[in-house]
């Protein structure tokens, strides 16, 4: 799948009963928390929202998260990415959707947010868009790196 260029990369971390969503500048250099969506894995009204947030912000590329264990295996929880990933995909080709590695993202975004002194239920709200911010400025700076080594950055 080829780099799209320029343009606001839009982030989701997938749970079972949260979405988070984080958006990207359109650089893309810097991710951002965005909102966090109930998930709805009967009505799908999560994936809806998800459509019409890329075409409002005029989104060029969505990153999933994938949670693989600390083994590097695929277990339940990934399987359920991937099948969100491909419903989303379906709902807003063309624009590409990938999978990035988001092991420990959601531990390391609740341990910055009590470290800021956000706690129980006021981290709870805003967890899932920390953690699909990690997912995304990871992704980014991935991308930044290999397009450097590619020279074309």
């Amino acid at each position: 799948m080829a780099d799209p260029g320029p343009g606001r990369r839009l982030a989701v971390d997938v749970g079972s009963v949260r979405v988070g969503v984080a958006l990207s500048d359109p650089a893309p250099m810097l991710a951002s928390p965005l909102v966090t969506l109930s998930r709805d894995a009967n009505g799908d009204t999560d994936l809806a929202q998800l459509s019409h947030l890329v075409t409002d912000h005029e989104v060029v590329e969505v990153i999933v998260g994938l949670p693989r264990t600390l083994a590097d295996r695929y277990g339940s929880a990934a399987e359920v990415a991937v099948d969100y990933a491909r419903r989303l995909a379906e709902r807003i080709a063309p624009v590409p959707v990938r999978l990035a590695d988001e092991r420990l993202t959601t531990v390391s975004a609740a341990r910055t947010l009590s470290q800021r002194g956000v706690k129980g239920r006021k981290q709870r709200a805003v967890v899932d868009q920390a953690a699909a911010m990690e997912i995304l400025q990871s992704w980014l700076n991935g991308r930044a790196a290999h397009l450097a080594r590619e020279g074309g950055a």
